[in-house]
């Protein structure tokens, strides 16, 4: 950068990855949430158990809470790694224009706003 100060793009990239990596996990267990903690009625007991009914309905009014945090995770994570790409993308195309600019090329470096 002109003002002296270097930005490491490995580590960004490596924060990039790694936030990939979460999102996909992320995706995995909003999978597992929605279809693979489904408990049918009747798992809860038959009509001689009257609270059965309630256990069901508790069971599936947390499933939705969970489903909506996990939802909601995968934005913020999801959000987050698209602001860090635009990030890391930024500081490569001030690099790139600094190198040239630098480096006696055939004109002035020219900064390239993606309006990111």
């Amino acid at each position: 950068m002109s003002d002296g100060m270097r930005v490491d793009l490995s580590a960004l990239d490596e924060v990039i990855r790694k936030l990939w990596a979460l999102l996909d996990d992320m995706d995995k267990a909003g999978g597992k949430v929605q279809y693979s903690t489904n408990v049918p009625s009747s798992a809860f007991g038959n009509e001689k158990f009257k609270e059965s009914n309630d256990l069901f309905l508790a069971h599936e009014q947390m499933k939705t809470k969970i489903e909506g945090m996990v939802k909601g995770l995968h934005g913020l994570i999801d959000d987050f790694g698209k602001s860090a790409s635009k990030v890391r993308d930024k500081y490569n195309e001030q690099e790139h224009a600094n190198k040239h600019g630098m480096g006696g090329g055939s004109g002035p470096a020219k900064n390239n706003d993606l309006g990111a």
